[in-house]
């Protein structure tokens, strides 16, 4: 995750150095030429402050996502990046640009606090109840409260997140708990 900030900073700064041509590769609302930019957009941000603000829950939530293993950072967090881009996509007035981690964040965390819910493993509600005490309040980012803060894309990553602790939560609850038992025995006879 630590490469991920890094990474995240270093595109800042080049964005910065340029003069912004950077900002092309940001999420253009309703364009149909540019929605694969939903993969670039959450490397970039408008401005150092905008960056710093996603720099710590970013790394904060993507770590607890990475220690849970690769490939569920791997799945949560495309599947985030791409409902949370299609949301900013198709409901953020036309012509707008959307850039920035925080869809991102948004769909991390809602992965994080309901995954316990799937699993059922105290240690995952511990750590989902840690982050609502932290991180709670920014739910509201999902509201239409600030017209320079994309809650498109704040309420996609939600929804990817729900998405993501479904798909990977029921995989990985016990045999009983939130997926049908897969395990066929049988019985020889005679």
């Amino acid at each position: 995750m630590l490469g991920w900030v890094v990474l995240l900073w270093l595109l800042e700064a080049v964005d910065m150095l340029s003069g912004n041509l950077l900002d092309i590769f940001a999420i253009h609302a309703r364009d149909p030429q540019a929605l694969l930019f939903i993969f670039t957009a959450p490397l970039l941000h408008f401005g150092w402050e905008h960056l710093l603000s996603n720099t710590v829950p970013f790394f904060v939530l993507g770590w607890l996502v990475y220690v849970s293993g690769r490939v569920q950072w791997v799945v949560s967090t495309l599947l985030i990046v791409v409902v949370s881009g299609l949301f900013a996509w198709a409901f953020t007035p036309a012509g707008a640009y959307i850039a920035g981690a925080s869809g991102l964040i948004f769909g991390w965390f809602a992965y994080l606090v309901l995954r316990g819910l799937w699993t059922r493993d105290w240690r995952q509600i511990l750590i989902a109840v840690g982050l609502v005490v932290v991180y709670g309040g920014m739910i509201w980012g999902v509201l239409p409260t600030d017209s320079g803060v994309s809650w498109q894309a704040h309420l996609g990553g939600v929804v990817g997140g729900i998405l993501a602790a479904a798909v990977i939560g029921r995989r990985s609850a016990p045999h009983g708990v939130g997926r049908p038992d897969r395990q066929i025995s049988a019985r020889r006879v005679g």
